[in-house]
Formats: structure tokens, sequence, C-alpha cells
């Protein structure tokens, strides 16, 4: 069919992702507080629920139905202990603060997915938007980038605009980093369309935006990236600049080899790059974390990579200079049952589970709340996913208890009930 899509699209941006000019329209003066510590935020998330005793939390003392497999050991914050997988996440413990009290209350994971993703319990009457977005929404792009960006796609339905309008959505790479012929979409002109085609598209497009059709439909969200803005999107695709922050090639094979060429590391060290060059929010995934059965031995495939690639980024940023203004979170939808089951696996668990945050106005070294000697139930300073995200915006320098205006311009506060959590804030 022929419509102004096709000429936007330079690449197809399936799922929830956007294209170029969508993310330009929302080019702005930057909109940080002077309040705010941190200026970019890294999301990992480790999707399907992992288990705070064989990562964050072990419990070498409990019967070894609710130990587990693992061993615990010695991390560099005394008193402290993380899985015997985490061996180089040990060593930077004193730059991290550990949370050991996470809690909500629904089990199921598209539920648990949409408490981490927008600090909202589900609701039938209305979507909720993701951080991601929220933070798009309130900051705007910088240096000529998506303001939110997820490695290597959409991760699922709560990661997107909720409410708002859909130019909010996340810029998907659509290929993988550890891929060795990784090629971000969208950022250079497909086969067979060069420069002047690509012009002479720019300007029948223009045509389509003069027309009726789109006077008509001028507040339609589908229609909203067609605007003057086209022409950065065009610059974009031109500017070795903007794409550079893609190109893990520029990275020395010692840098790689500290993260680790794997899913993990290669994931981590883009989202380092993309941050560095002026990225806002970036969501990365990484592993499939619902160890029902065998949980020993889907720790010992998953966790190493991760533990040395998560090591790398927090010395890396640290060393850049980059730490102390990057804010980098840990977490996963809820966590796993006290004792193992029958298959040597753990079940669902929201009661209690454990997230990290580390950078961007985050103490360096402390664990906040704990569960209690089973991890059946927080036993002191309960953290909901609403306090989470409080948390999160406050140190972006957003008003987390702004109203934004769903549809009907119903008027919804950007976190509601929850409050940040000061004992970890620097």
């Amino acid at each position: 069919m022929f419509n102004r899509r096709n000429f936007l699209q330079v690449g197809g941006i399936g799922g929830l992702g956007l294209t170029l000019p969508q993310y330009l329209k929302l080019q702005a003066e930057d909109a940080v507080s002077a309040n705010a510590k941190a200026q970019s935020v890294i999301y990992i998330y480790l999707p399907g629920g992992f288990a705070a005793q064989e990562t964050f939390d072990p419990k070498p003392l409990a019967p070894v139905e609710y130990k587990g497999p693992l061993n615990a050991i010695n991390t560099s914050v005394p008193g402290l202990q993380y899985s015997e997988y985490l061996k180089e996440t040990a060593k930077i413990a004193d730059k991290i603060t550990t949370i050991r009290s996470m809690t909500h209350s629904e089990t199921a994971h598209e539920r648990g997915t949409n408490n981490m993703f927008t600090g909202w319990r589900p609701s039938p009457a209305l979507q909720y938007p993701s951080l991601g977005s929220v933070i798009s929404h309130e900051l705007g792009v910088r240096n000529n980038l998506p303001p939110y960006i997820t490695v290597p796609n959409v991760p699922n339905e709560f990661a997107g605009a909720g409410y708002l309008s859909h130019s909010y959505s996340s810029f998907s790479l659509g290929s993988n980093p550890e891929d060795p012929n990784f090629k971000v979409r969208d950022l250079k002109l497909p086969d067979g369309i060069d420069v002047e085609r690509f012009t002479k598209r720019k300007k029948l497009l223009d045509v389509v935006n003069n027309s009726q059709f789109v006077n008509q439909n001028k507040n339609n969200d589908s229609l909203i990236a067609v605007n003057e803005f086209y022409d950065n999107a065009f610059a974009m695709l031109d500017s070795p600049k903007s794409t550079a922050a893609f190109d893990l090639s520029k990275e020395d094979d010692k840098i790689k080899d500290m993260y680790g060429k794997n899913a993990a590391g290669m994931r981590m060290l883009l989202c380092r790059r993309l941050v560095e060059a002026g990225v806002r929010f970036v969501t990365m995934t990484y592993g499939g974390w619902d160890m029902h059965q065998n949980i020993a031995n889907g720790i010992k495939n998953s966790l190493p990579a991760f533990d040395q690639a998560f090591a790398a980024l927090i010395n890396d940023l640290d060393q850049r200079g980059m730490l102390d203004s990057t804010l980098v979170l840990v977490a996963s939808e809820f966590g796993r049952t006290p004792k193992i089951n029958p298959d040597a696996g753990r079940d669902h668990w929201p009661r209690v589970f454990s997230s990290v945050m580390a950078g961007g106005g985050i103490k360096r070294g402390i664990v906040y709340g704990q569960s209690d000697a089973t991890s059946n139930d927080v036993l002191e300073n309960p953290v909901g996913p609403e306090s989470w995200a409080a948390t999160v915006y406050t140190l972006l320098g957003i008003n987390y208890e702004k109203a934004l205006l769903a549809p009907g311009d119903r008027p919804v506060k950007i976190i509601d009930g929850g409050k940040p959590i000061k004992e970890i804030m620097s």
C-alpha cells in the first residue's frame, strides 16, 4: 500500500519501535532538573524472575531445602555475601547498593513485569507508560539520539508508551549486539536506496504532508512523526557522530574481553556506549530466569556471563568518571519460592526478592532491607515497585507526582503511592 509510513521508514521498525522522525519529534531543550543526580539510566532486566537465594541474597545457614544448591561467598563489603557465581560482582559490591526487600503481590509474569516496567500495578482500565517512555516524555532528545532505546528489542508490551503518544516509545535495535554481523536497523540506507532516491522520497513525502488528508488528521498520533523534524531524521541517517554510538567495532578487543564476547557482555558494552553518547534511558534484557527445574544448572549457565559483564560495566563507568551520573539498575519481575521444589527448581514468589542500584546518586556499598531467614517474606524496609520507580525519577530530577494526561484529558500521576528511598540516595 502506498502511504506516508512507506516514505518514513528507511528500514522497517517492528514491534513497538518507531521511525527516526518520531524520535526527533521529541527534540527540545534539555529539561533536566537542577537537582538531578543521574543524567542517564541503564536498566538491566533479567526476565523470568531470578532467585535472590542464588544471586544477591543467599541463605547459607538455612536448612538445605531452603538454602538451595549453591554456596555463598564474601564480598568487598564486610558481612555481605553473594552467590558463588557472582565472584566478580562480589569485588565491586562496595560500589553498588543491594536491595533485599523488594515486594509486591503479583505471581504472574505479565503482571509482575508490568509492575517493574511502570511502577504501577496492572489495571484493566489503563495501560501505564514505562519508565523509559516517561523519561522520554519529560526530558526529550539529547545529542540527536533517541532518548529511550531497548536492547536488543522491545522486551514486552509494558516497555511501551502506555497512554502517552507512541512518539515516546523506544527505539529498538532489531539486532543482537553479540552477533558477529550486528547492524542496527534504520541507521543506514538499505540496499537499493541511495541518497538521491531517498531525497526523492523526502520530497514526495512533503507533498503528502501538505495534503488535505494530513490537515484533517493532524492530531492523529499515528501521523505525528510527519513534520518539520523529518529533515533532522535524514541528517541523523547520514551523521557519523550519531551512528558511531551503536558501532561496537570502535571498541578495543581488550574492552570486549573485559565485558565478555557474549550476549551479556556485548549488550552491556553497547549500553555504556549509548549513555556515553547521550541516550537518556537504555533497557536491556539478558537470559531466561524462570527456573522451575534444575536451578543449579540454570544459574551455572546464565549467571557467570552476567557477573563478568556487570562488574565490567560498573568498573568501566567508574573509571571513565561516568558512574556518578549514570544510574544502573538490575531487576526482575519477582523472586523465587523459599523452598526448592521436587524438580530441583524454585517457583514464582513476589513477596520478597532482590534488586540492585548503582551510580547516579545512589550510595555505595550498602544493603537496604532484609528478607527473613528462609526468604519467605520481608523482614524490614519493604520496597514496592512504586517506591523503586519514584527513586529512579527523583534521581533524574523528574517530579514523580506530576500529573500527565491520559485519554479523555484525565490527569494521572507519574507514580502514585510511592516515595523515594532516601536511605540509599547520596
